[in-house]
Protein backbone atom coordinates (compact mmCIF):
# COMPACT_ATOMS: atom_id res chain seq x y z
CA UNK A 1 0.00 0.00 0.00
CA UNK A 2 1.48 3.39 -1.17
CA UNK A 3 1.99 6.25 1.54
CA UNK A 4 -0.49 7.96 -0.21
CA UNK A 5 -3.59 4.99 0.03
CA UNK A 6 -2.54 5.04 3.79
CA UNK A 7 -2.80 8.70 4.69
CA UNK A 8 -5.91 8.60 2.76
CA UNK A 9 -7.67 5.44 4.49
CA UNK A 10 -6.07 6.76 7.89
CA UNK A 11 -7.82 10.21 7.37
CA UNK A 12 -11.01 8.71 6.56
CA UNK A 13 -11.31 6.37 9.30
CA UNK A 14 -10.12 8.99 11.74
CA UNK A 15 -12.79 12.17 10.46
CA UNK A 16 -15.92 9.12 10.17
CA UNK A 17 -16.89 9.16 13.59
CA UNK A 18 -16.90 13.25 13.39
CA UNK A 19 -19.25 13.25 10.56
CA UNK A 20 -21.59 10.52 12.31
CA UNK A 21 -21.61 13.07 15.37
CA UNK A 22 -22.37 15.94 13.23
CA UNK A 23 -26.10 16.38 12.44
CA UNK A 24 -27.88 12.97 12.45
CA UNK A 25 -30.00 14.38 9.61
CA UNK A 26 -27.00 13.42 7.15
CA UNK A 27 -27.66 9.51 8.34
CA UNK A 28 -31.46 9.32 8.04
CA UNK A 29 -31.90 8.24 11.40
CA UNK A 30 -33.49 11.26 13.20
CA UNK A 31 -34.44 14.12 11.50
CA UNK A 32 -35.05 16.85 14.03
CA UNK A 33 -34.59 18.52 17.28
CA UNK A 34 -37.74 16.88 18.33
CA UNK A 35 -37.36 13.43 17.33
CA UNK A 36 -33.84 13.89 19.12
CA UNK A 37 -35.40 14.63 22.28
CA UNK A 38 -38.47 11.76 21.56
CA UNK A 39 -35.24 9.39 21.23
CA UNK A 40 -34.06 10.04 24.98
CA UNK A 41 -37.41 9.52 26.71
CA UNK A 42 -38.41 13.49 26.28
CA UNK A 43 -41.77 15.51 25.33
CA UNK A 44 -40.83 17.48 22.61
CA UNK A 45 -42.56 20.40 24.09
CA UNK A 46 -38.79 21.06 26.17
CA UNK A 47 -37.99 23.17 22.79
CA UNK A 48 -39.86 25.66 21.62
CA UNK A 49 -41.29 25.94 18.09
CA UNK A 50 -38.71 27.33 15.25
CA UNK A 51 -35.83 24.79 16.05
CA UNK A 52 -33.90 24.66 13.17
CA UNK A 53 -31.03 22.05 13.39
CA UNK A 54 -29.12 20.22 15.90
CA UNK A 55 -25.92 18.36 17.06
CA UNK A 56 -25.57 15.36 18.59
CA UNK A 57 -22.36 13.05 19.70
CA UNK A 58 -23.86 9.51 20.14
CA UNK A 59 -20.63 8.51 21.91
CA UNK A 60 -20.56 11.37 24.48
CA UNK A 61 -23.93 12.53 24.70
CA UNK A 62 -23.23 15.79 23.98
CA UNK A 63 -25.63 17.90 21.70
CA UNK A 64 -26.40 21.60 20.26
CA UNK A 65 -29.63 22.92 19.45
CA UNK A 66 -30.34 25.54 17.42
CA UNK A 67 -33.36 27.94 17.12
CA UNK A 68 -34.06 30.65 14.36
CA UNK A 69 -33.14 33.10 16.71
CA UNK A 70 -33.01 34.02 20.47
CA UNK A 71 -36.89 33.31 22.29
CA UNK A 72 -39.07 34.20 25.11
CA UNK A 73 -42.67 33.54 26.41
CA UNK A 74 -44.43 33.71 29.73
CA UNK A 75 -46.30 30.57 30.84
CA UNK A 76 -49.69 31.83 32.06
CA UNK A 77 -48.22 34.84 33.38
CA UNK A 78 -46.29 33.22 36.28
CA UNK A 79 -43.15 31.91 35.00
CA UNK A 80 -40.96 33.78 32.19
CA UNK A 81 -38.82 31.98 30.42
CA UNK A 82 -35.96 32.41 27.70
CA UNK A 83 -33.82 30.90 25.13
CA UNK A 84 -30.75 31.72 23.41
CA UNK A 85 -30.35 30.81 19.69
CA UNK A 86 -28.16 27.66 20.66
CA UNK A 87 -28.76 25.94 23.51
CA UNK A 88 -26.56 22.86 24.60
CA UNK A 89 -25.59 19.91 27.35
CA UNK A 90 -25.71 16.61 27.72
CA UNK A 91 -28.27 14.57 26.83
CA UNK A 92 -29.02 10.51 28.01
CA UNK A 93 -31.74 8.46 28.77
CA UNK A 94 -34.96 10.48 30.69
CA UNK A 95 -31.63 12.91 31.98
CA UNK A 96 -30.05 16.66 30.27
CA UNK A 97 -27.26 18.04 32.01
CA UNK A 98 -24.74 20.98 31.82
CA UNK A 99 -27.53 22.55 30.23
CA UNK A 100 -26.78 26.06 29.07
CA UNK A 101 -28.91 28.41 26.63
CA UNK A 102 -32.21 27.96 28.87
CA UNK A 103 -33.44 30.10 31.51
CA UNK A 104 -36.56 31.42 33.49
CA UNK A 105 -36.98 33.71 35.69
CA UNK A 106 -37.78 33.59 39.28
CA UNK A 107 -39.25 36.82 41.49
CA UNK A 108 -36.34 39.56 40.28
CA UNK A 109 -33.38 37.06 38.94
CA UNK A 110 -32.83 35.29 35.25
CA UNK A 111 -31.60 31.72 36.40
CA UNK A 112 -30.00 29.55 34.35
CA UNK A 113 -32.20 25.50 33.76
CA UNK A 114 -29.28 23.53 34.53
CA UNK A 115 -30.70 19.76 34.53
CA UNK A 116 -33.60 18.69 33.13
CA UNK A 117 -34.38 15.11 34.74
CA UNK A 118 -37.78 12.98 33.51
CA UNK A 119 -39.13 10.74 36.49
CA UNK A 120 -42.43 8.62 35.18
CA UNK A 121 -44.73 11.31 34.16
CA UNK A 122 -42.99 13.89 35.98
CA UNK A 123 -40.38 16.74 34.57
CA UNK A 124 -38.07 18.12 36.99
CA UNK A 125 -36.14 20.99 35.98
CA UNK A 126 -33.32 22.43 38.18
CA UNK A 127 -31.92 25.57 38.34
CA UNK A 128 -29.21 23.98 40.78
CA UNK A 129 -30.00 25.08 44.04
CA UNK A 130 -33.52 24.20 43.92
CA UNK A 131 -35.81 22.25 41.32
CA UNK A 132 -39.46 22.52 40.39
CA UNK A 133 -41.58 19.29 38.93
CA UNK A 134 -44.22 19.31 36.34
CA UNK A 135 -46.35 16.80 34.88
CA UNK A 136 -45.20 15.51 31.55
CA UNK A 137 -48.17 16.61 29.73
CA UNK A 138 -47.25 20.07 30.03
CA UNK A 139 -44.90 19.31 27.69
CA UNK A 140 -46.54 17.56 25.02
CA UNK A 141 -46.95 20.61 22.92
CA UNK A 142 -44.38 22.90 21.88
CA UNK A 143 -44.48 26.73 23.54
CA UNK A 144 -44.17 29.32 20.45
CA UNK A 145 -41.78 31.90 20.37
CA UNK A 146 -43.57 35.60 21.99
CA UNK A 147 -47.13 33.68 23.32
CA UNK A 148 -45.69 30.42 24.81
CA UNK A 149 -49.02 28.19 24.78
CA UNK A 150 -51.07 30.96 24.37
CA UNK A 151 -51.52 32.02 20.95
CA UNK A 152 -54.70 30.61 20.26
CA UNK A 153 -57.05 33.79 20.39
CA UNK A 154 -56.64 34.18 23.92
CA UNK A 155 -57.73 30.96 24.71
CA UNK A 156 -55.13 29.95 27.77
CA UNK A 157 -54.04 26.44 28.07
CA UNK A 158 -53.00 25.93 31.55
CA UNK A 159 -49.83 25.15 32.54
CA UNK A 160 -50.07 22.44 35.79
CA UNK A 161 -46.81 22.65 38.18
CA UNK A 162 -47.22 20.33 40.92
CA UNK A 163 -46.74 21.98 44.41
CA UNK A 164 -43.56 20.54 45.69
CA UNK A 165 -40.46 22.39 45.06
CA UNK A 166 -37.06 20.90 46.17
CA UNK A 167 -33.65 22.12 47.21
CA UNK A 168 -30.27 20.10 45.87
Amino acid sequence: MSLTTFLTVFLLLLLSPLAMSSQATITGEVTSAYEALEEFNFPMGLLPKGAVGYDLDRTTGKFRAFLNGSCGFSLEGSYQLSYKSTISGYISKNRLTSLTGVSVKVLFLWLNIVEVVRSGDEIELSVGLASASFPLDNFFECPQCGCGLDCNNGQVRKFKLNPFVSSS
